[in-house]
């Protein structure tokens, strides 16, 4: 599996003693697992210049792992360990062109107010925690222009929304890049709280991101700093599922196709 990943990474090849070298085996121990590849045909030596490098076979395979299991379900163990974790709402929203789509969460209280995310719908960027961790991987003149195009305005059940007006949204941006994930007190909701961390593929697109919200009795600022690392691995982790955005977009359709269907 190493080889595998190491491989994966380069598509041009490499030689058996860059391969031996970049994990520190024996030449002998890594040209033995490269021939069992090449048997199997999952990766291939070119003739002329001895380079080993990884088959198309290894994406079918992972493409009819995709093709069997929705996003949700891939994520779901992920989202399960975080919401256990915190003992708060885990929510996973994925990016189609210019919006976010809720399409995964995990209920990690198990008494006391309970919520219920709206899957499949869209996210309003600029009042929640979940549409500031995404607006603030772009750049701001980017961010402000998909925010302007939809309005400053908020559904009749959303609380009280922080950013009003272009300036505001720019200070916030800026504060959420500073803080590393974004946060909402009462926006989304009356009574909650929020916080959530953008996915980045490895083209540094993001992708989607992950949220943990909670009431505000709770879930205060000071409990945010708190749990942030655990929200990092998890957000690494399903980053992990996904390493190339080409991926990304596969199974982005196949979740949002399943979610309006449902």
């Amino acid at each position: 599996m190493d080889i595998i990943e190491l491989l994966a990474d380069e598509p041009n090849g490499l030689p058996l003693s860059e391969i031996a070298r970049g994990l520190d085996m024996p030449k002998s121990a890594a040209h033995r697992l490269l021939s069992s590849l090449v048997n199997r045909r999952f990766a291939v030596q070119d003739d002329a210049s001895q380079r080993y490098r990884l088959t198309v076979k290894l994406a079918a395979v992972g493409f009819r792992v995709l093709s069997g299991a929705g996003t949700s379900d891939i994520c779901q163990p992920s989202l399960d360990r975080l919401a256990i974790r915190t003992g708060e709402l885990v929510r996973l929203a994925l990016a189609e062109g210019d919006t976010l789509y809720w399409i995964a969460k995990s209920q990690g209280a198990l008494s006391g107010l309970r919520y219920d995310a709206d899957l499949g719908q869209a996210v309003v960027l600029h009042a929640t925690a979940t549409g500031k961790a995404w607006l603030s991987t772009m750049n701001d003149e980017a961010a402000a222009s998909l925010v302007k195009r939809r309005g400053y305005v908020v559904p009749v059940r959303f609380g009280k929304p922080f950013v009003r007006d272009e300036a505001t949204l720019i200070n916030e941006l800026a504060a959420t890049r500073a803080r590393g994930y974004g946060m909402a007190i009462e926006e989304g909701e009356p009574g909650t709280c929020a916080m959530a961390q953008a996915i980045l593929g490895r083209d540094g697109i993001a992708v989607g991101t992950v949220s943990i919200a909670g009431p505000a009795s709770r879930f205060t600022p000071e409990r945010m700093k708190d749990v942030a690392p655990d929200l990092a691995a998890t957000v690494s982790e399903i980053a992990d599922l996904w390493p190339a955005r080409r991926v990304m977009d596969f199974v982005s359709s196949r979740a949002l196709k399943r979610t309006s269907n449902a």
